[in-house]
């Protein structure tokens, strides 16, 4: 991989609620926190788990100014596949 390119993976359904309840889990204040995640989620590196997390963060500020509606609301195929109640 280039340096500075960013790519996503996809994830798989059991793998996003894995890693939801992994931040119940570890929360910020965890030490080695994204290492944890990694290994209860599986199969991401703890790059992957972060970035996943950012992008959440994002989507939650996005629906939280009114720019994504989050009713009825479903991923897209090839999405981040991640439902916010």
């Amino acid at each position: 991989m280039a340096s500075g390119s960013v790519t996503y993976s996809s994830w798989t359904s059991k793998q996003n609620k894995m890693f939801e309840k992994a931040l119940a889990v570890y929360d910020k204040d965890t030490p080695d926190r994204w290492h944890n995640v990694a290994r209860v989620v599986g199969g991401k590196t703890v790059d992957e788990v972060k970035r996943h997390y950012e992008l959440l963060v994002e989507d939650i500020r996005l629906i939280e100014k009114g720019h994504m509606p989050y009713a009825n609301w479903l991923p897209a195929p090839g999405s981040r596949g991640i439902l916010i109640h």
